[in-house]
C-alpha cells in the first residue's frame, strides 16, 4: 500500500495492545504465502494469520499480556522473530515480546528544544557506565546538566546480536537493546532526561541492518539487489516493493517519538541509501517526523550523517532540499585536526589546517567542489546558504576515535593546551556543538570497535575488515580484536577522573566554554551576517568576531606553538579578557594578555602559544 499524505497514527506494525484489551499482530511479508502466529506464552499456540492488503498478514486476539512471547512461521517452515518486534528479552534470534502502551510518563509538560540551543553529548550506554543500561546512566545526568548540556545523543540502540556492540549492527530497529534494560529502561532515561530539561536524540539506522540475526528479507522485500553497500546489498527504497520498506523506516521513526518521546533523530550515513525516486525517502521521513512533532506539540528534528557535503540534504523542500533539520559537518572536525595533529593520511589528505579551519567558520563545508585528493575527483558544494545552527560539529565522536587503529581519543595524542585549544574551537563556533563522553574531562580510556557475534566465519570477517580499513592510513601493528571482551572492558569510562587534577581543569574548562557561549547573545545566537572570521598572526590563528546588539565577542584561537605578539584587528574601543586558556587558572603556563586592551581598530598584544582568548567589548555605562 502506499504510504499516506501523512504519517501514520499510531504505527500499524508489530503486536500492538489496543484500548479494548486486544493484541494486533501484523507483518508485512511478501515473500510468503502463510504467516502463522506461534505463541510462547503462556501456553503454547500456533495460530494462522490472515491476509490483509497485498503482502501483509495480521491477526487479532484477546487474552494477550505484556510479555507474553511469540513468533512468525513463515509458509510452514521457518520460526522467526517479528521485523517489528518491540523487544527481544533474550537476543536478536530468539522470540519477540509484546510491550505494554502504558509508562507513567511525567514528562506532559515537555515540548522540547529549539536547534540553537542544542549542546549535545554523545553517548555508548554500554561502556559510559560499568552497568551498561540505561538506568546508570541517568545517575550522571545531573553533572551533565550542570556541566551545561542541553541534548543526550544514544548511539544506536536498536536490539543487536549479543551484549557488546556499537550499535550499527542492529537487526531488530523497533526493540531497544535488552541488555540495557529494553522498552521501559530506554523510557525511564528519557522521563528523567525530560525532568531536568535535556533533550535526548537517538542514533538511528535506515542504511543497512547487521549481517546477524537479520531476518527480514526472510519476510519480504527489504533489500534489493540493484545497489551495493559496504554492507552488502541495499535497504530497498526505491525499487519495486519500496512502498512498503518506506512504510517500515518511517514507522519505526515515529514509534521512537510516539513510545520513547525521542526529541531527534540522528540517520546514520545517509549518502549510503540509494534513492532515484522522484519524492525520496529522506523527504517522506522529514516531513512525518516533523508533522509527528507537531501532532505531539513538541519540537523533533532529524538531524542526518552525510559524507556528501551536499547542502540540498538541509534546505527546505521549497528550495529544492529533502527538508532534513540539521546535518553532521566532517570538514570542521578535519580542518581541526589537522592544524593540532597534523594527520594528512586517509581523508586528512586533503585538508591544510588552521587555513581550513576558518573556511569552515566562514562557509561551513571545507570541501565544496574543489578537488579531492582523497576521492580522486571534485567534492561537496558551498553551504554558506546553510543557517549555522544546522550544522553539528565536533573535536571527537565515535567515528574518529573509533576508527583509529587503537581507538585513541584526542587527549592522548596531544598536549593538554592544544585539548583547550581544540574544545574552544568547537564550543565557541557558531554551529551546533556535540561532544563525546568523556572529552569533557580528557579520560584516558580508548573507545575501540567491539562486537559480540556467534557466526566464527563473521567474527573473522570483521577482523579481517579492520585490517584492511586500517591500510589506508599506514598504520603499524595488529588492532584490538573486536571480538575480545576485554576490547569493549577497557573502552568503560572512569568518572571519577573528573574529580582532581588535570581532569578537574579539563571538567571546568569545558562548564566556562558552555556557560560563555550560552550568557553571550553574541555567541549564543549565529548569524552570518553579524560575524566576521579572519586569517590572523601569518596563518597561525584565526580570529572570530562575533556581533550582537550592544555585545561583541572577539575569540582568538592561536595554534603557533610559540609565545609571540598577535597583531589582531579588533574594533574600536575597550575590551575585556573574559577567559585565557594558558591562564595558570586553567594549568596553562600563563597568560601575558592584560585584564583590559583599549584599541583604536588594531592592537598588538602578546599571547601565549596553543592558546584561545575571549573578549568582551566594554559599552555603554561600563566603558
Amino acid at each position: 500500500m502506499p504510504l499516506p499524505a501523512h504519517p501514520i497514527y499510531p504505527p500499524t506494525l508489530g503486536a500492538r495492545l489496543l484500548e479494548d484489551g486486544s493484541c494486533q499482530f501484523r507483518v508485512w511479508a511478501s515473500k510468503a504465502r502463510r504467516i502463522d502466529l506461534r505463541l510462547m506464552t503462556p501456553d503454547e499456540r500456533l495460530l494462522p494469520m490472515t491476509p490483509a492488503e497485498p503482502g501483509y498478514f495480521e491477526l487479532r486476539l484477546e487474552g494477550i499480556a505484556p510479555g507474553t512471547q511469540y513468533l512468525y512461521r513463515i509458509d510452514g517452515e521457518h520460526d522467526r522473530p517479528d521485523p517489528a518486534s518491540r523487544h527481544q528479552p533474550h537476543g536478536v534470534h530468539r522470540p519477540s515480546a509484546v510491550v505494554s502502551p502504558e509508562f507513567p510518563w511525567t514528562d506532559r509538560h515537555w515540548s522540547g528544544l529549539p536547534l540553537h540551543r542544542y549542546i549535545t553529548y554523545e553517548l555508548h550506554v554500554g561502556t559510559f557506565t560499568p552497568e551498561g543500561t540505561f538506568d546508570a546512566v541517568v545517575s550522571h545526568l545531573d553533572n551533565l546538566k550542570d556541566l551545561g548540556i542541553t541534548a543526550i545523543e544514544l548511539m544506536p540502540v536498536a536490539q543487536f546480536p549479543g551484549g557488546r556492540n556499537w550499535g550499527y549492527d542492529g537487526v531488530h530497529p523497533f526493540a531497544p537493546q535488552n541488555t540495557y534494560g529494553g522498552p521501559d529502561g530506554l523510557r525511564r532515561l528519557v522521563d528523567a532526561c525530560h525532568a531536568r530539561e535535556l533533550a535526548v536524540v537517538l542514533d538511528v539506522v535506515y542504511n543497512h541492518l547487521g549481517p546477524e540475526g537479520n531476518y527480514l528479507g526472510q519476510f519480504a522485500h527489504y533489500f534489493t539487489g540493484r545497489y551495493r553497500t559496504p554492507w552488502g546489498e541495499a535497504i530497498n527504497v526505491d525499487d519495486r516493493h519500496s512502498d512498503e520498506v518506506r512504510r517500515f523506516f518511517i514507522e519505526n521513526a515515529l514509534a521512537w517519538i510516539e513510545e520513547y518521546h525521542v526529541d531527534a533523530l540522528r540517520l546514520d550515513a545517509v549518502h549510503a541509501i540509494c534513492d532515484f525516486r522522484a519524492r525520496p525517502f529522506l523527504q517522506e521521513l522529514a516531513e512525518s517526523v516533523r508533522l509527528q512533532g507537531e501532532r505531539l506539540n513538541r519540537r523533533v528534528y532529524t538531524i542526518a550523517e552525510s559524507s556528501l557535503n551536499d547542502p540540498r540534504l538541509i534546505r527546505p523542500v521549497e528550495l529544492g532540499g529533502a527538508g532534513i533539520d540539521g546535518q553532521w559537518n566532517d570538514d570542521l572536525h578535519h580542518a581541526l585536526r589537522t592544524a593540532i595533529t597534523g594527520d594528512c593520511g586517509g581523508y586528512y589528505a586533503d585538508f591544510r589546517g588552521v587555513r581550513d579551519l576558518c573556511k569552515s567558520y566562514e562557509d561551513g563545508f571545507v570541501m565544496d567542489g574543489q578537488s579531492s585528493a582523497y576521492r580522486g575527483r571534485r567534492h561537496g558544494k558551498s553551504a554558506r546558504d546553510v543557517p549555522p545552527e544546522k550544522l553539528v560539529v565536533f573535536a571527537q565522536n565515535h567515528d574518529h576515535i573509533g576508527n583509529r587503529m587503537l581507538g585513541e581519543r584526542l587527549g592522548m595524542l596531544v598536549s593538554f593546551e592544544q585539548l583547550k585549544l581544540a574544545a574552544a574551537a568547537v564550543l565557541l563556533s557558531p554551529y551546533q556543538p556535540l561532544l563525546f563522553m568523556g572529552e569533557e574531562y580528557a579520560e584516558t580510556a580508548p573507545f575501540q570497535y567491539f562486537v559480540s557475534h556467534t557466526d566464527p566465519g563473521l567474527i573473522e570477517g570483521v577482523r579481517k575488515g579492520r585490517r584492511e580499513e586500517f591500510a589506508q592510513f599506514a598504520w603499524e601493528g595488529e588492532p584490538p580484536d573486536p571480538q575480545a571482551e576485554e576490547t569493549f572492558t577497557r573502552c568503560r569510562l572512569n568518572h571519577r577522573l573528573k574529580d582532581s587534577g588535570f581532569h578537574q581543569v579539563m571538567w571546568n574548562f569545558y562548564r566556562e566554554l558552555i556557560s560563555l557561549r550560552t550568557g553571550s547573545p553574541a555567541l549564543a545566537f549565529a548569524n552570518r551576517e553579524r560575524m566576521d572570521v579572519k586569517l590572523i598572526h601569518d596563518g597561525h590563528a584565526v580570529l572570530m568576531l562575533r556581533r550582537a546588539t550592544g555585545h561583541d565577542v572577539a575569540v582568538v584561537l592561536n595554534f603557533d606553538e610559540k609565545h609571540g605578539l598577535l597583531t589582531i584587528p579588533l574594533p574600536s574601543g575597550t575590551w575585556t579578557k573574559q577567559l585565557d586558556s594558558a591562564d595558570p587558572y586553567w594549568n596553562g603556563p600563563g597568560s601575558p594578555v592584560p585584564g583590559r586592551i583599549e584599541t583604536a581598530g588594531e592592537v598588538t598584544i602578546p599571547m601565549a602559544g596553543l592558546s584561545v582568548l575571549v573578549l568582551f567589548r566594554v559599552t555603554g555605562k561600563e566603558a
